[in-house]
């Protein structure tokens, strides 16, 4: 009997991880669990001045110590420097600018040994003058963090269209506003870790939990004196991420001058205090706003000046304006913009790269502004956000063409979905209430790139493809899994293209000497450019197998397909072979034999940003709108957010059970920055580098989510998705600062929203204080 196979799709179904199994019993090994045969372990001395001269160092007791293998200084090593500005020496030589400076780092048997070794080393200072506040190190006379840097301004960038003097003198309204956004830490589950291990010819083979690879291969090698060539990266388990792993950081290099000079392994881990003082934090800024209206509520122009407080050193932190500048010039339609960013030198803690890159402080302000002039001109909320909502293919004044994006549709989703304006009506009327708890409703969107960002020279992937005998499926793909479940995605669209069952595909992205080029996880871009790249090999490889089949079924091989493991006709489903039996005849076919192997490299359409800051920087764009309803108790200042409405242009959805996981996930993100995450740096020192005085939200604090995805279908994406991992995380605390205003009338500018802050708050607009 024929047997008919009928097509079938695996985009839009439910699909479980492939990494949660071993996950969930314990299988998966992360980096914190590796020993390698001869391995020491690592400890770096931190300076506890926040601006010196380092006088002297004696290391001699601790290199007498039994136990230990190697004590190094910064004399030991070749003097390169790391970051985005090559600012910041992984061992610091005569000045130390911030709490995190490394001053030496000891190699021993064992952590205990390595702690009693630091503790033996004797370091003497010449305390310098500190300086803590970005307008403070801009004034004259401030001390100078870097000599090269006489004005303490490590970037800037600066960015005008359209007519500033005509926009303002069209507005009827102008609105004023600062916003001071704070410190947050990225909170992984794995702390920061790496093993080194030098080969006897001088290479060097680095496990690290790095979201960019190939990029850590090109600037760690610098700091280390050899050829990127000679650097093997590879990437165990990621234990979170979130942006955290985006940058060479100290520890990193250090870790390879204790292998180097021990040439034995050596692994180097935070302690959690370690990793709360040490780690990046999302940016600090400070936002001033001046934007205007006309009568209907039309936006007329817009002019931000933002401050970024750099700290001792420049990673990735200081280039988040490239994101922030694009929210600020390209959210909602505005005919006439401005934007100035500078980050400022100072002696706190650095920032690096964190999820939402800037554009969760750039949204906490601008949505926060959107309110106070919509209530200014006496609209709604919504109202006043369709009015100025970006259309479909925008071009946006740095030249984004935004696509096919729905910010309308998001906006009425998650308003009527949330039977939001009849809530917010009725909340407005209790601000004079004697209650003590008390409803709101508030409503924030945002924009982000939904398909890279072309910061480098390239933001494409590379994929390998092979099959085997048995039809079994490998692919060697660029693209990294650091938790967000890209593994599961590449297998769903290769085994859609290939016709074989997703358990037969498997995903090999862990080891630079193997693998492709891809410029890391950062951008939303993973998912599409990586899946991008994954499709076109798949459909390379089946090309060549229908090919193969065609010569044995009197057909042409556009007449086949490939379905459920099995060579079909494409039009009635009829079984023609078995998927394995074509690929042995191929295999075996002697000197006419054919491997069935291919190889993509998948570059999007983007475009850098030009020295003026203009170009069409991503593949994709999104919008997603969020409303928070919460309950405000007015006598202790404590808010539950009790139901979230998110509405997403997702593109298409390709697995919902990762989508949903992306989104939940990012909202908790957004909900610590909202209300409770704060990382107290008191003149340059972290004052609560613990969980138990870092309050994240934990499970019991969730609120109920009402989830829309929207479907625009990008026609570049791969199946039509976008990327969608930051926008729920940036979106969130704008809604809830919003409602909170709704609840009470009172408006606070600058998270997080803590009960001792919303309390003194109202007890100041009622005269209490």
């Amino acid at each position: 009997m024929d047997k008919i196979i009928e097509k079938q799709s695996l985009i839009g179904k439910r699909v479980t991880k492939l990494d949660a199994p071993d996950k969930a019993v314990a299988r998966t090994r992360y980096i914190n669990d590796m020993v390698l045969p001869r391995m020491l372990f690592g400890k770096i001395l931190r300076t506890d001045r926040v601006h010196a001269h380092i006088v002297s160092i004696d290391a001699s007791a601790a290199e007498a110590l039994p136990g230990v293998a190697a004590v190094i200084t910064a004399k030991d090593t070749p003097g390169g420097k790391i970051g985005v500005l090559r600012d910041n020496p992984p061992l610091k030589t005569d000045t130390v600018r911030c709490i995190r400076d490394e001053i030496a780092a000891v190699a021993a048997d064992s952590e205990e040994i390595c702690d009693e070794a630091i503790r033996l080393i004797k370091v003497e200072y010449d305390d310098l003058p500190t300086v803590f506040d970005c307008t403070e190190a801009l004034a004259a006379g401030a001390p100078i963090i870097h000599e090269d840097c006489p004005d303490n301004i490590a970037m800037e960038q600066n960015f005008e269209h359209g007519d500033m003097a005509a926009g303002e003198a069209a507005s009827d309204y102008i609105v004023e506003g600062e916003y001071n956004v704070h410190y947050v830490a990225h909170c992984n589950m794995g702390v920061s870790c790496t093993l080194a291990d030098y080969d006897t010819d001088g290479r060097v083979t680095i496990y690290t939990q790095t979201q960019y690879p190939f990029n850590v291969k090109m600037d760690i090698a610098p700091s280390l004196g050899v050829h990127p060539g000679d650097v093997r990266i590879i990437q165990p388990p990621v234990g979170g991420a979130f942006g955290s792993k985006l940058d060479v950081y100290p520890y990193e290099p250090i870790c390879v001058f204790l292998a180097k000079k021990t040439r034995r392994p050596v692994k180097l881990i935070y302690s959690r205090e370690e990793e709360f003082i040490a780690s990046p934090t999302r940016q600090p800024v400070e936002f001033k706003i001046r934007a205007g209206m006309k009568k209907d509520g039309t936006l007329t122009f817009r002019d931000c000046d933002s401050l970024l407080n750099n700290g001792g050193y420049t990673s990735w932190g200081a280039t988040t304006p490239y994101v922030t500048m694009r929210t600020m010039t390209s959210h909602y339609t505005v005919p006439n913009v401005k934007y100035r960013a500078r980050a400022v030198y100072t002696n706190n803690p650095f920032a690096g790269s964190f999820r939402g890159y800037g554009n969760v402080q750039a949204t906490w302000a601008l949505e926060t502004h959107m309110d106070k002039m919509a209530e200014t001109i006496g609209m709604d909320p919504v109202a006043f956000r369709l009015k100025n909502a970006n259309p479909p293919n925008e071009i946006t004044p740095q030249g984004s063409n935004l696509g096919c994006i729905d910010l309308t549709g998001c906006i009425k989703q998650a308003a009527e979905r949330s039977d939001f304006l009849n809530k917010w009506h009725e909340n407005n009327k209790g601000w004079d209430s004697s209650e003590r708890f008390r409803r709101g409703i508030g409503i924030a969107t945002s924009l982000h790139n939904a398909g890279g960002a072309k910061i480098h020279k390239s933001d494409g992937c590379g994929t390998m493809l092979k099959m085997d005998d048995y039809a079994r499926v490998t692919i060697i793909t660029g693209g990294s899994e650091i938790g967000q479940g890209l593994d599961t995605v590449l297998a769903q669209l290769v085994s859609e293209e290939l016709g074989v069952p997703m358990r037969d595909v498997t995903i090999i992205n862990n080891d630079s000497a193997l693998r492709p080029w891809d410029v890391g996880v950062h951008a939303s871009r993973t998912t599409y450019i990586a899946g991008n790249s994954a499709i076109r090999v798949a459909r390379k490889a089946r090309e060549q197998i229908l090919k193969a089949a065609a010569s044995h079924t009197n057909m042409t091989h556009e007449m086949l397909d490939l379905r459920q493991g099995y060579v079909v006709q494409a039009e009635s489903g009829l079984a023609l072979m078995p998927l394995d039996k074509i690929l042995r005849q191929m295999h075996f076919a002697g000197e006419d034999a054919e491997l069935v192997m291919a190889t993509d490299y998948y570059e999007p359409p983007s475009e850098p940003e030009d020295k003026d800051h203009m170009g069409d920087m991503s593949a994709a764009y999104s919008h997603a709108a969020h409303v928070a309803e919460i309950v405000v108790d007015t006598k202790l200042g404590a808010i539950t957010v009790e139901k979230i409405w998110s509405a997403q242009d997702v593109g298409r959805v390709i697995n919902p059970v990762g989508l949903e996981g992306q989104i939940e996930g990012g909202i908790a993100m957004g909900l610590g920055y909202a209300l409770s995450e704060e990382l107290k740096i008191v003149e340059g020192k972290v004052l609560n580098p613990s969980f138990r005085d870092y309050h994240v939200m934990t499970a019991p604090e969730m609120p109920e989510f009402d989830l829309t995805f929207i479907e625009t279908g990008d026609a570049e994406g791969p199946a039509g998705a976008k990327g969608i991992a930051e926008l729920p995380t940036i979106v969130i605390a704008p809604a809830i600062g919003n409602a909170l205003y709704n609840a009470t009338g009172v408006r606070i500018d600058h998270p997080p929203l803590t009960p001792e802050k919303v309390a003194r708050a109202i007890a100041e607009k009622n005269g209490r204080l």
